[in-house]
């Protein structure tokens, strides 16, 4: 008799048991579903910070030609009306000239 209570009470544990452990709200559903929260967490974040730097691009070229001056300089190599163009050049140990270099005025106006 005791041992058929026995039996009974287990088998209802185990049948209480199977829904925490591998039933639809599960724990190890729990469990991944933190895991995927948290790896799209950290996209998300990711999205943000390149959001944020793409907004302050389109801030500035819409606010100011300083942007826009900025990149015709260092990537198109231009230069204003009446600006004077400096390049320094560094000497090499093995090349050392006792003379002077002195700087040529750039051309003005914009080039193609």
């Amino acid at each position: 008799m005791m041992r058929a209570v026995t039996l009974i009470l287990t088998v209802l544990l185990l049948l209480l048991q199977y829904p925490l452990w591998i039933g639809k709200g599960s724990w190890l559903k729990v469990w991944d579903m933190n895991r995927q929260l948290e790896a799209q967490q950290q996209v998300n974040q990711q999205t943000r910070a390149r959001n944020a730097l793409l907004d302050a691009e389109v801030r500035d070229l819409k606010q100011g030609t300083e942007a826009i001056e900025e990149r015709a300089r260092s990537e198109l190599g231009m230069i204003k009306r009446d600006e004077v163009f400096y390049q320094i050049l560094e000497n090499r140990p093995s090349q050392k000239t006792d003379k002077p270099v002195a700087p040529q005025p750039a051309v003005s106006g914009t080039r193609k």
